[in-house]
């Protein structure tokens, strides 16, 4: 089955705000698990401001390194504007943030 970019887009759509989920997690739910990597490559393409590709962090907890500098800080900021808090190794709860439904 062909998944487009699309269809990851409209899993990370569904991310309320004040939660956080996995590249892992959004695959499962756009049909695709274990591909988290294809959800990163679609985000990392992304154009449009409708996909709120902030509250996507890798399995970790972790905001993941990207190949512009300075993006880190952009998600991070966007995260805590919503009220999501990083611990002191800059991670954040999935047990408070957390955001795992079982299909879309």
């Amino acid at each position: 089955m062909k998944v487009t970019y699309d269809r990851i887009y409209q899993a990370v759509k569904l991310i309320p705000s004040g939660f956080v989920t996995t590249y892992g997690q959004v695959a499962r739910l756009a049909g695709i698990p274990g591909q988290a990597r294809r959800v990163g490559y679609a985000l990392s393409a992304l154009k449009r401001d409708d996909v709120p590709w902030h509250r996507v962090i890798n399995a970790k907890g972790e905001i993941s390194r990207r190949g512009r500098s300075g993006n880190e800080d952009v998600q991070q900021r966007l995260l805590e504007e919503e009220g999501i808090a990083f611990d002191e190794k800059g991670r954040v709860s999935f047990d408070h943030y957390g955001w795992f439904p079982e299909t879309l």
